[in-house]
């Protein structure tokens, strides 16, 4: 059944093999298990399979019975050669034999689990029912590479269920026998019904660890016997045989109660009565032994495998008298062979290289007479052309017929036998080597030795022989100490031999006696030469004549020693520190200073810097020096910082000190050298001079507290006390005034002073943006609101969120834009053009125009309700001429700014320029003055400044009195008549090169703002 199968413990469940199971037990099976070699392992296998309790047999994938274990043997009471093959059919009963047969080869076909009941004949001549099972054995392609077989001595059972069936006379006598039969063979009965199992057989009771005078088993008592991981699968198997009456046959595991894991066979047959189910009754099977020798020989083949492929060693099996061999898997791969082909010995010394297949024969000829044992290393030449090296072993075993089979080991030593070969040649090439390096050191300029591990010579170049006078003989061992200066001898002595004991590298100055007899300074470096383990093999060394060096060295010692004189009586403090920030050098008047000798100052000042130390530094100036400091030094630039260090005496002086970086040739720094300079003096100064910065400062804010809005005029006076007075508030403020008054300064102040004064101020001026754009400048616009709108964009109101936005030339706004302008002034809200949602607007609206907006009213060009929103507080703004006594400071500012951008001194003013700019009427107002000066400067050639009087225009300022109307009327006429003129000139042209626009030096969007709110028709011009 199929629920009895998936809990049977099958070899063909997809298991792979090793090629040990390929062989059969007498040939192959117990030398796999030991392939590694131990003998001991193979026989205790052999008397394993020998001496258990079950009758083992063994078959070919085709059928072919090879092998019979012991207890077989003495049952039938014959040799092994007797039965093997199809010769065992001799044995059975004449009439159970060809049913076996038939059930054997389809088995052989289908590769099902082969089980059979037949009368096999014992020694004695008597035929014994026996229950035959053999399992295959697959490879991992699913091919079966083996037959593994028992038999069961069931003739007890067979006979106690004919009793049972034929004698119920006898029930209670066979009952006796079967239950004694059950204890013998580990085997116990029972039968079931829908309801559950009403019997159990006392041996099944013991074999399931329980009391045999208990009650049969409930399903579920049973089912809490079995094994956690079948138990499902047992319980589909009783619903599946209660459903459909059929034979079954399982395997599973059960639990004793004391945990030992026992598996269990159980067969059970269905007892059917008019098609109806009445029960089943069957047998159960211990067969725990059979399944672990199984399992065992199972993970030891495993084993054996992965072994082989690790290790590249193969197993081979080789019968002399039959030719025939077995290969384990790993043998394959190294003959690279298909795993399907059958091994031959014509097929290994085909693989034979040419060159070695005269000995090879030779090894396979003496084994084949007689020897018990062979080794061999050979090549193998692969079809591709590959070689390969192999090393073969194998002894020779016999069987219980006496039969020869050499079980052996065939290892690929390709990678070893390279490895060899390139230590050889390695070799080879070190010697060559050694003997070009002996050459090349007898022939450089230096002088060269090397030394034992133990520290004693043992070569010298010819360089060193010819400049110290000694052979080579002379200089074996210690005999170099005699052309050692007896001063320096047990110093360099003592310092050699502690390098040799501790294996670092040896270098030391020592005095050495030339061949003319002369002692000079030289230096002595020795390297370890050691091998893989960390060993010394070698020393190798060279001396080098440093006598010049030595007396340059006292020189520069000499040197030093006036300098540091000359740094010590210097009258700055001065430091020199390490690479790493080590203090290395203090000079007297820094000492003196601190009130330290210079060990102290190397203590105390443990820095991570090249800096002074806390306990020195102003604690004001401890932060921002050590600061700089780190960023300066990670740079490694040259810097310089003002600081104030500690006197001795408690005071503290400010210093100026530098810090400049000695490199050497590769960019490295060396030195750290540290200046400082007495700046007291200056330091007071300054303070000094800021004091007096201060107080002056403090004056002219008194005079001028408006930023840039210069002057001390009663009509000044008279807007910046406005602007203080509505700065503070949020009241909208227009700003009214000619041209260049500085209408935008104003509103600048105003912001600066109130309380929006950290948010932003935007200033829009509302004439030089084109009439379709000023919306969406001013209020911003959606994506896709017009032609170009490629994307949202905020306007200046959303800019100037929280802050003030300062409109310029209101005036010049279109009427469209000013009802958007009066719902922001009356509602605080506005929407982008394009958009529908309302966005609030928390902005100051501060306007400034040069226009007469009552006239603009009255000629219907500005809306009267925005001029009251915007009239909230308005602020006059009076034009230069009525302030002239604020002329000089203005003159005096403008020269003062533009001489210093200039890099120009002017100390003075021309009176009769004075005078001269005093009486201009300033048309242009403080612009024109600005623009003036400007002018001035740049061509002004002397500390005196003049103006060019020419430049100002001469015609005074056409007035009627009482009249602005008139004035605004007058100048928009004017300004009418030029632009036409110059739309006249250029034929209607706006801009371009010899556009309107150029002509009048204004931009284009200026001007077309000037046609339309003159309401000039630019058309009739063109020709």
């Amino acid at each position: 059944m199929e629920n009895a199968e998936a809990i049977h413990v099958q070899p063909d469940s997809g298991t792979t093999i090793g090629p040990a199971a390929a062989c059969g037990f007498s040939g192959c099976i117990m030398p796999a298990m030991a392939s590694s070699g131990q003998g001991s392992e193979r026989l205790n296998a052999q008397l394993l399979v020998d001496s258990i309790p079950a009758l083992i047999h063994t078959a070919r994938p085709d059928g072919y019975l090879d092998y019979f274990n012991k207890p077989w043997l003495e049952y039938l009471g014959v040799t092994l050669d007797k039965v093997t093959g199809w010769n065992w059919t001799a044995f059975v009963h004449p009439e159970d034999v060809a049913g076996i047969l038939a059930k054997w080869r389809a088995c052989l076909a289908t590769g099902e689990v082969f089980e059979y009941e037949t009368r096999v004949r014992s020694a004695n001549g008597e035929y014994r029912w026996m229950f035959h099972r053999k399992v295959p054995l697959r490879d991992a392609n699913g091919n079966i590479v083996k037959w593994y077989g028992s038999s069961l001595d069931i003739d007890e059972r067979r006979t106690a269920e004919e009793q049972l069936r034929h004698n119920a006379q006898e029930l209670q006598r066979s009952e006796f026998y079967l239950a004694e039969g059950q204890r013998l063979a580990h085997m116990g009965s029972w039968a079931f019904d829908p309801d559950g199992f009403d019997y159990w057989s006392p041996e099944l009771f013991r074999m399931y660890g329980l009391d045999p005078a208990g009650k049969a088993l409930s399903v579920q008592e049973y089912l809490d016997c079995v094994h956690a991981q079948d138990r499902e699968s047992m319980a589909n198997l009783i619903k599946g045989i209660l459903a459909k009456a059929s034979p079954f046959d399982a395997t599973k595991r059960i639990v004793r109660p004391d945990g030992e894991v026992r598996y269990i066979r159980c067969v059970g047959a269905p007892v059917v009565d008019n098609q109806s189910l009445k029960k089943y009754v069957g047998s159960a099977l211990d067969v725990t032994e059979h399944e672990i020798l199984t399992q065992e020989l199972r993970r030891r083949e495993a084993y054996l495998t992965d072994a082989q492929k690790l290790s590249h060693t193969g197993s081979f099996g080789w019968r002399p008298d039959s030719g025939e061999i077995v290969w384990s898997d790993e043998t394959y791969r190294i003959f690279e062979y298909d795993r399907a082909s059958k091994p031959t010995l014509d097929m290994v010394l085909e693989r034979v290289h040419p060159e070695e297949r005269a000995e090879f024969q030779e090894v396979i000829a003496r084994a084949s007479v007689g020897a018990t044992e062979f080794e061999h290393t050979y090549r193998l030449l692969l079809p591709d052309g590959r070689v390969k090296h192999v090393h073969a072993i194998a002894h020779a075993l016999k069987d219980a017929s006496g039969n020869r089979e050499f079980i052996g080991a065939a290892t690929d030593i390709t990678e070893r036998r390279a490895a060899e070969i390139k230590v050889a040649e390695q070799a080879s090439e070190l010697r060559r080597s050694e003997r070009e390096l002996r050459g090349v050191l007898d022939t450089i300029p230096a002088i060269a030795w090397s030394a034992l591990p133990d520290g004693s010579n043992c070569y010298v170049n010819s360089r060193f022989v010819e400049y110290f006078g000694m052979r080579p003989e002379q200089t074996a061992g210690s005999g170099w100490h005699a052309a050692t200066h007896p001063d320096d001898l047990e110093r360099h002595q003592a310092k050699w031999l502690a390098c040799v004991a501790s294996g670092e590298p040896f270098e030391d100055e020592v005095r050495f006696r030339r061949a003319d007899g002369q002692y000079r300074w030289h230096l002595q470096r020795g390297i370890p030469l050691q091998d893989e383990a960390g060993n010394i093999v070698k020393w190798y060394g060279v001396v080098t004549d440093i006598e010049d060096r030595k007396r340059a060295e006292d020189k520069i010692r000499e040197q030093e020693s006036e300098l540091r004189q000359i740094v010590d009586l210097a009258p700055q403090l001065v430091a020199v520190f390490g690479p790493g920030h080590e203090r290395l050098y203090a000079n007297r008047i820094l000492l003196d200073y601190l009130g330290l000798t210079l060990e102290e100052w190397r203590q105390r000042f443990n820095s991570s810097v090249p800096t002074y130390s806390s306990e020195f530094l102003h604690p004001d100036d401890w932060e921002r020096v050590t600061g700089d400091s780190d960023r300066a030094l990670s740079r490694g630039s040259a810097f310089q910082l003002e600081m104030r260090l500690r006197k001795s005496d408690g005071s503290y002086r400010w210093f100026f000190a530098r810090y400049n970086p000695l490199r050497e040739e590769e960019g490295q720094i060396t030195r750290w050298y540290v200046t400082g300079t007495d700046i007291e003096d200056r330091k007071q100064a300054e303070d000094r001079l800021r004091q007096e910065n201060v107080a002056l400062r403090e004056e002219i804010d008194k005079a001028s507290m408006f930023e840039e809005i210069v002057g001390t005029s009663s009509a000044l006076k008279s807007v910046l006390s406005r602007i203080s007075k509505v700065a503070p508030s949020h009241s909208t403020v227009l700003i009214m005034g000619e041209t260049g008054t500085g209408k935008e300064l104003v509103a600048r102040a105003i912001h600066r002073r109130s309380d929006r004064a950290s948010r932003a101020f935007v200033s829009v001026n509302c004439a030089a943006i084109p009439r379709d754009l000023i919306a969406s400048e001013l209020f911003g616009h959606e994506k896709g609101a017009f032609t170009g709108a490629t994307q949202q964009r905020l306007g200046r109101f959303e800019l100037a969120n929280g802050g003030t936005i300062f409109l310029d030339e209101v005036g010049e706004l279109p009427a469209e834009t000013q009802i958007a302008l009066l719902r922001v002034l009356q509602e605080h809200e506005f929407e982008r053009v394009g958009g529908s949602r309302p966005i609030r607007a928390d902005v100051r609206v501060i306007a400034a125009t040069n226009r007469d907006l009552q006239a603009a009213i009255s000629a219907g060009s500005f809306r009267s309700d925005l001029f009251y929103r915007l009239h909230v507080f308005p602020i006059e703004i009076p034009p230069l001429r009525e302030r002239k006594e604020d002329i000089l400071l203005l003159v005096e500012y403008f020269i003062d700014r533009y001489a210093r951008k200039a890099g120009k001194n002017i100390t003075t003013v021309d009176k009769k320029t004075l005078r001269l700019l005093e009486s201009y009427p300033w048309p242009g107002n403080i612009r024109e003055l600005q623009n003036v000066i400007e002018r001035s400067v740049i061509v002004c050639e002397t500390a005196n400044f003049s103006v060019d009087e020419s430049w100002l225009s001469q015609q005074p300022l056409e007035k009627k009195a009482g009249s602005q109307l008139y004035l605004s009327e007058k100048v928009a006429t004017q300004e009418k008549e030029i632009i036409e003129a110059a739309l006249r000139e250029s034929q209607g042209r706006v801009f371009g090169p010899s556009g309107a626009a150029e002509k009048l030096g204004i931009a284009r969007s200026t001007l077309e703002s000037k046609i339309r709110s003159l309401k000039i028709d630019k058309n009739r011009f063109k020709a």
